[in-house]
Order: structure tokens, then C-alpha cells, then sequence
């Protein structure tokens, strides 16, 4: 019985601790509800105070200065003439520019052409006479027997004209013996048994020739 008056005074207590702070709460409330009410007012009411400034006293304006004594103005001279230069002539601008010319192209002139090369040697030559010991010899033993038995004796120069196969073509004399029976042997001699090897033109081709020759007619 005495334990359970205890634990009712107890929780008494309590409640009476809660019930203090919630009324220090709500005091508290309140005092600082109506102290911010206050402050409100006042500070309304200081604002809204009407301050009326003194009217300032009218200053009396000081007396003007004494104007300064000013010296006539000097004389002016009239202006120097101006000439006025005429207008200049107008511009004329050209609407559009034309693009420059093309630089100019210098071509070197040509190289000199190169000489032409050297024509090859000439294989040109006479004809030449071909085993001519031999054909003397045999015009010698073609003496004319009539000459023979009149016992003529001579010298004949003859001119031939030889083909490109080394054969004598034409004769003629061209210095006489004297005798026409020796001059007629000599050119019928030549034709008949002189050889030669044909002359060349300038290409080493066989072309036409010319001799002179004198034959000898002599009696052993």
C-alpha cells in the first residue's frame, strides 16, 4: 500500500512539472507578443512625428562691381580679297578597271642549228690501168704486117674513153705517127686488148673513165 502511494505521488510530481513548463511557455508567449506590440507602436509613432524646420532669414544681396573703364575697340581693316580659284575639272572615274595585261613572255631565240655533219671522203678516182704490161705486149705483137714489110717504125698518142666494166669504148689519136697504118693499129689495139679497173664516182660507185697513153711501134 505504502509502494503504490509512492508511485502516485511520483507521477504527480511529474505532472505538475509538465504543467508548470507548459504555463512558463505560454507566459513567455505572451510577454513577448504584447513587448513586440509596444515596440511596434512607439516605433509608429516616432516615425509619424512631424518636424517643422525654421523658415531661413532673406540675405541681402551685395551691390554689384563697378563696371571696368574699356578703351575703344581699335579700327578694323577690312578683309584682304580672296580669290577664289575655279572649280576643278571634274573627275571621271572609270566604272571598271580593266585586269592588268599579261606580263610579257621574252622566248629565247632558237639555238643556232648544229652544222651539219661532214660529208663522208670522196672514194672518187681515175681509171686505173690493169695488167698493163701485158696488153702493151700484145698490141706490140699485133703489129701491122705491112708496116712490117715497109719497115715503119712510130710513136702514137692516143685519147680512150673507158665504160664502168673497165673496157675502152672510143679511141681517137691525138698525136699522129705519121703513118696511118700505125695510128689505125694503135686505137684497134686498145680497144681489142687494153683493161683497167673502171673509176669511181665520189660514192665508190664504178662510173666512166678517160686515158691517154702514147704505144710504141718498134721493129726488133
Amino acid at each position: 500500500m505504502a509502494y503504490a502511494d509512492q508511485q502516485m505521488s511520483g507521477s504527480r510530481v511529474v505532472a505538475i512539472i509538465i504543467v508548470g513548463l507548459i504555463h512558463v511557455v505560454i507566459g513567455y508567449t505572451l510577454v513577448t507578443g504584447l513587448a513586440y506590440s509596444a515596440v511596434k507602436s512607439v516605433v509608429e509613432r516616432v516615425t509619424t512625428v512631424d518636424i517643422e524646420e525654421p523658415e531661413p532669414e532673406p540675405t541681402e544681396e551685395p551691390p554689384p562691381p563697378p563696371e571696368p573703364e574699356t578703351a575703344p575697340p581699335p579700327p578694323v581693316a577690312p578683309p584682304p580679297p580672296i580669290n577664289i580659284a575655279p572649280a576643278p575639272p571634274p573627275i571621271v572615274t572609270q566604272p571598271r578597271i580593266p585586269p592588268p595585261a599579261p606580263p610579257a613572255r621574252i622566248i629565247p631565240p632558237p639555238a643556232p642549228a648544229a652544222p651539219p655533219p661532214p660529208p663522208p671522203p670522196s672514194q672518187a678516182r681515175a681509171a686505173q690501168r690493169d695488167n698493163f704490161n701485158r696488153w702493151a705486149s700484145r698490141i706490140q705483137e699485133a703489129y701491122p704486117s705491112r708496116a712490117i714489110r715497109r719497115e715503119i717504125e712510130g710513136n702514137v698518142g692516143v685519147s680512150v674513153t673507158i665504160n664502168a666494166e673497165g673496157r675502152v669504148t672510143s679511141c681517137r689519136v691525138t698525136s699522129s705517127s705519121g703513118e696511118s697504118v700505125l695510128d689505125d693499129a694503135a686505137c684497134e689495139g686498145m680497144e681489142r686488148y687494153a683493161r683497167y679497173d673502171p673509176a669511181l664516182d665520189a660514192a665508190g660507185n664504178p662510173t666512166t673513165g678517160s686515158d691517154s697513153l702514147t704505144i710504141v711501134y718498134r721493129l726488133s
